[in-house]
């Protein structure tokens, strides 16, 4: 089918083109919202500014399709092979993206908020300041994937695959990364008041990021650098800080409850009002820390230098 007999059928009312063979055909700016276009094969097709607000795409060829602009919203792309699509600027609000596979797709400005990316494939994606507000993406892979500066507001990934992804200037307050891998990240981002619990964020870079009151009971954070992040009153019960570079991080009024922090970096760290009940600082040194009103109840600290400069047997 070519692309005058698709517009003169949708103009005759006809919507349901289901597995039709569309692949490199033009129509560009085209108004087509609402079609069926399900299992069709539209791979190589130039769609730029095209409307299919509300179209069914589900299990498409989407490959290497320029999207860049159209009007997407609420429409159903479950399934849908979109890999090295642009998506540039596209609409996609409220959108249907579950399993869908979008590697190195580039979704850069694209508009995502509201929309299902459940279990979606974005390895390699470019996101860079996209709207991920209050989206889905629950156990999806962003592997390698570039967020810098994109919103995800209290978006849920729960469970998603984050390693070695860029957040650079990313928000991401209220945001749900319980159990999310984010090993080797980037993440010097705004996480104040996000969920991180039991997530995986070891190795991972979060440099001058904002974790005020941020939820990280659980996680993995084994050689992270940490160094001047904001993490007052950040909840990190049972956390392992390992190893990890806390030199000039506020922790004042966090709970420290018996995380492991043996071999942490505490370089003109600030731990006042801290709660450190039944922590391992073992192998510490805690002279350049700020310890005011810091409760050490039950603290191990075998082997840690102290401020008075004695080292704890």
């Amino acid at each position: 089918m070519n692309a005058s007999e698709l517009l003169n059928r949708y103009s005759a009312g006809e919507r349901d083109f289901t597995r039709v063979s569309l692949w490199g055909v033009i129509l560009r700016e085209a108004d087509l919202q609402g079609i069926n276009l399900s299992q069709a094969d539209l791979s190589g097709a130039n769609l730029h500014g095209v409307n299919l607000s509300g179209a069914n795409l589900s299990e498409a060829n989407l490959t290497e399709v320029d999207l860049s602009g159209a009007d997407l919203s609420s429409a159903n792309l479950s399934k849908a092979d979109l890999d090295s699509a642009n998506l540039r600027w596209t609409i996609l609000t409220g959108a249907n993206l579950a399993e869908a596979s979008l590697h190195r797709a580039l979704l850069s400005k694209a508009q995502l908020a509201g929309a299902n990316l459940t279990e979606a494939n974005l390895n390699g994606a470019n996101l860079w300041v996209a709207n991920l507000s209050k989206a889905v993406l629950s156990r999806a892979s962003l592997k390698g994937a570039n967020l810098n500066e994109a919103d995800l507001t209290e978006a849920n990934l729960w469970g998603a695959n984050l390693n070695s992804v860029s957040l650079v200037g990313a928000h991401l307050q209220g945001t749900n990364l319980r159990g999310a891998f984010l090993c080797e990240a980037l993440l010097s981002a705004n996480l104040r008041g996000a969920n991180l619990s039991g997530a995986n964020l070891s190795r991972a870079i979060v440099t001058q990021a904002n974790l005020q009151e941020a939820i990280l009971s659980e996680a993995d954070l084994s050689g992270a650098n940490l160094s001047s992040t904001n993490m007052t009153a950040a909840k990190l019960r049972g956390a392992n800080l390992s190893e990890a570079d806390l030199s000039q991080t506020d922790l004042s009024e966090a709970v420290l409850v018996e995380a492991n922090l043996a071999g942490a970096r505490f370089n003109n760290t600030n731990l006042s009002r801290a709660l450190l009940r039944g922590a391992d600082l073992r192998g510490t040194d805690l002279r350049q820390a700020l310890l005011e009103d810091t409760n050490l109840n039950g603290v191990n600290l075998r082997g840690t230098t102290m401020p008075e400069k004695k080292i704890r047997q």
